[in-house]
């Protein structure tokens, strides 16, 4: 009783507000027997309680197969999507790596080796050498030299294409284009030569003779000195141009034989065609 004169509710351990739930026992053993013969009804009823229940089952297995296959068919399939492509872009770094190896070579390239700017270059140009020309008109590869160093000494000196021919037939006549020592002269022999005479003391290409006042033996010996020589006393005769060639020749020579250089005038003419082709 409380000060109020009110009585305290008044519960025990037996009440239902102590319990966990409203079912009373009773019922619930009710309850539980119901269920087992259920159960029992289905293990040892009719056949067709039992055929639903497998039926069931096998249901249930099947839908978990089911799903556990195609959960590996997925997986499967994005392992095959990513091994195609790694594959696909390691073959496309193979494809583009000559490519790149050869972009870095030809910037290396281009790097290491500037252009030549035309207007700041002051690199010399090289000049292409020049081609000796075959022999002509049956000389030899010696006689031939032997012509076009008299042209080209001529060709220093200025003097007309006609007296390049004059020197050349000259020279055919003489030495037959081979630079002569003389057995008369041993001096002469210390020096580069292709034959020996025994004409006095002749030597050379013109067969000049020291001891005619035409030069010192060891110049005489050289064709480009020989030549300078002959050319030199040539232009000395007056009117040379408009003589025939044996005149000419012969006015510089003095020779025993004066009508035998004509005989070599259209020989040398096409070897100084040869050597320098007319309109140069």
């Amino acid at each position: 009783m409380r000060d109020d004169r009110t009585l305290d509710t008044q519960t025990t351990p037996g009440d239902r507000t102590d319990r966990s739930d409203d079912i009373p026992s009773t019922d619930r053993r009710t309850t539980f027997r119901a269920s087992a013969a259920y159960a029992r009804n289905l293990l040892h009823g009719p056949a067709l309680a039992r055929v639903a229940l497998a039926t069931g089952v096998l249901c249930c297995l099947g839908l978990a197969a089911v799903a556990q296959t195609q959960g590996e068919s997925a997986d499967a399939a994005a392992r095959g999507d990513a091994l195609t492509a790694r594959a696909e872009a390691t073959q496309r770094v193979e494809q583009d790596r000559p490519s790149r190896d050869a972009d870095r070579a030809a910037t290396s390239a281009t790097s290491a080796t500037p252009a030549a700017d035309p207007d700041t270059d002051t690199r010399p140009t090289r000049k292409p050498r020049p081609v000796d020309p075959a022999p002509v008109a049956g000389l030899t590869e010696a006689q031939m030299e032997n012509a076009e160093a008299i042209v080209r000494t001529g060709r220093e000196m200025g003097v007309p294409r006609r007296a390049l021919v004059i020197a050349v037939a000259t020279a055919m006549q003489e030495s037959n284009l081979y630079n002569y020592a003389s057995g008369v002269l041993p001096e002469s022999q210390n020096y580069p030569h292709q034959a020996i005479g025994w004409d006095h003391d002749s030597v050379g290409l013109f067969q000049q003779r020291p001891s005619s006042g035409w030069g010192p033996v060891r110049r005489l010996m050289e064709p480009e000195f020989a030549t300078r020589q002959f050319l030199s006393a040539l232009e000395q005769v007056p009117g040379w141009q408009r003589m025939r060639l044996t005149d000419a020749a012969q006015a510089v020579q003095i020779s025993a034989y004066p009508e035998h250089y004509a005989k070599h005038e259209w020989r040398a003419t096409k070897v100084v065609e040869a050597i320098v082709p007319n309109g140069k």
